[in-house]
């Protein structure tokens, strides 16, 4: 099983070195922090206030051309 299958594998991976068990858990509390700091302030931006008028307009983006011999 691989980590993106397996829910309790270890999200982390040691590819080099030979860290000790203090470096590892140093590394861990320092990637915690910095993702509980980023999801308590990460913020979803309000969605645009549309009326009715441009939501009907919404398909026609693209000004119309002429009618084939009418351009008038």
């Amino acid at each position: 099983m691989s980590a993106e299958t397996d829910p309790g594998a270890p999200a982390l991976r040691v590819v080099g070195g030979s860290p000790t068990d203090e470096e590892l858990a140093a590394v861990i509390a320092v990637v915690s922090d910095q993702y509980a700091q980023e999801a308590a302030n990460a913020v979803q931006d309000e969605a645009p206030v549309v009326d009715v008028w441009t939501r009907s307009r919404r398909l026609r983006r693209t000004p119309r051309g002429p009618w084939g011999r009418f351009s008038g």
